[in-house]
């Protein structure tokens, strides 16, 4: 497989992480490539200096990296193998990253498929949030050959600034599952711990302060994470449990946590986005 050096990126999905990621490459001076399928996202990345490309086939076509960031398992393989998908058009030797966050056993079927193709796979898994991907200081968990992930660094590093490579193809989907999972679990305990003490007459506002300072110092607790939207939670927490069945391994706690999360949602107004 060629090892040319990375200069022309393509990202598919352009929403509130891939518009970012489209923006901090083409100011880097990456050759920027993107598609969405909602023509405003289009609009919104083109003027950000990432030129518009009719299809994820199109997209490939020209990049030496393709970037995959949709949201559900069903969307990364369309946007690979459905009609126009990269798969019809690949650049030779070129890489696909996958940074959606998907099913360990999704990736790894991908990469049965992707085998014969001649082109590098990687799943590129973000963490941190949407004000990480504005301010282009994500945390990528990586997947993959070495060679290859070490080639894509540099663009990697346009929007993340703590990189880390797991092992081989689907492991950053398993440092994704893990991060997530202790996350909804920090959120899930934070959240029972602050009515509890609403209950108990004390306030939240010091009681967060000194939290803080103490050994139950978590990152959702210093970000006010449960203020922000949490689409993504339940669909992670049954990846989680899925993922748990199938290697025959019993989590309690995480079936524990979907249901406390999921109530968080509900108390809060926010939906679960629908399956697809």
């Amino acid at each position: 497989m060629s090892a040319a050096k990375i200069e022309s990126v393509g990202v598919i999905g352009l929403g509130k992480m891939g518009g970012p990621l489209a923006r901090h490459l083409a100011e880097a001076g990456f050759e920027t490539r993107g598609y969405d399928v909602r023509a405003e996202a289009m609009a919104a990345a083109g003027a950000d200096g990432a030129a518009p490309a009719g299809s994820p086939a199109e997209l490939a076509s020209a990049s030496d990296l393709t970037i995959v960031g949709v949201g559900f398992d069903s969307e990364v393989e369309a946007a690979l193998f459905g009609d126009g998908g990269v798969l019809e058009s690949p650049r030779p030797g070129s890489v696909v990253a996958v940074a959606s966050t998907v099913a360990p056993a999704t990736m790894l079927k991908i990469a049965e498929r992707m085998d014969d193709s001649g082109i590098a796979l990687l799943d590129i898994p973000m963490a941190r949030g949407e004000q990480a991907a504005i301010d282009g200081k994500l945390l990528i968990f990586g997947g993959g050959e070495r060679e290859v992930f070490d080639r894509c660094r540099p663009a990697f590093s346009t929007f993340s600034d703590s990189i880390h490579h797991l092992g081989p193809v689907g492991a950053g989907q398993v440092g994704k599952l893990v991060n997530n999972l202790i996350l909804w679990a920090c959120i899930s305990a934070n959240e029972e711990g602050f009515r509890l003490a609403e209950k108990l007459g004390v306030e939240a506002g010091p009681l967060r302060d000194a939290l803080l300072r103490s050994s139950a110092a978590n990152w959702a607790l210093d970000t006010q994470a449960v203020e922000r939207p949490m689409p993504w939670a339940e669909k992670d927490m049954t990846i989680v449990l899925k993922e748990a069945d199938a290697a025959r391994l019993s989590l309690p706690l995480c079936g524990t946590i979907k249901e406390v999360i999921k109530g968080v949602k509900i108390a809060r107004g926010q939906p679960m986005p629908e399956e697809r």
